[in-house]
């Protein structure tokens, strides 16, 4: 997704519960800038470079493999007609914006993706509204529906990745489509969700 600060909280969570974390999006680049990599004008949370630091320490401590992309389709400007090159994601050129994962990044994410067994996902890889910079999301779209297909279990958790599914006219591919949105979040999170609490009660 694109905010360090809406995720961290989930992203501390899952690190203490999954065996992967796959992170695309903008949120990326505070990652990748955390790690001291030049990321142009892309979009950075510097307020948080402490917490993706955190995050990436605790994923190492827990031995979770914390996948970054390594590869990233920039752009000179925000819009769709934009100047566009893929670049290693060590090479981000001044002045260039990351708006989309590379191939090279899609393929290496599908494969971390195939051994799993069950995948959560919460926002896209890229801009995918705007279809210079969607493929890196529809492809992960693909790859879903692919290891859904061998027995795996797809969750999509909302937002702006129900409607890439949607976009892409897999979501009944797919093992569940949650339009919580901020709410899935707060429940992976370990939140109490009232509704579900009632529930619970009932």
């Amino acid at each position: 997704g694109s905010k360090v600060s809406s995720k961290i909280s989930v992203l501390e969570s899952l690190i203490g519960k999954c065996d992967k974390v796959i992170i695309g999006g903008g949120m990326a680049f505070t990652f990748f800038k955390a790690q001291g990599k030049e990321v142009g004008s892309s979009l950075v949370e510097d307020d948080y470079l402490d917490t993706a630091k955190q995050a990436m320490a605790l994923a190492e401590e827990k031995g979770v493999e914390l996948i970054l992309p390594n590869e990233i389709v920039v752009a000179d400007a925000f819009a769709a007609d934009a100047n566009t090159m893929v670049v290693s994601s060590d090479e981000i050129p001044e002045g260039w914006m990351g708006l989309d994962n590379g191939p090279k990044a899609t393929d290496m994410i599908k494969e971390k993706l195939a051994e799993c067994k069950t995948v959560i996902w919460n926002g896209p890889m890229g801009v995918f509204e705007m279809d210079a910079f969607s493929k890196g999301t529809f492809d992960i779209c693909d790859a879903l529906v692919d290891i859904t297909a061998k027995g795996a279990i797809s969750i999509i958790g909302g937002g702006d990745s129900v409607a890439a599914v949607e976009k892409a006219g897999l979501a009944d591919k797919m093992s569940h489509i949650s339009t919580g949105g901020g709410a899935s979040l707060e429940l992976l999170e370990g939140k109490v969700l009232p509704g579900v609490a009632a529930l619970d009660e009932a």
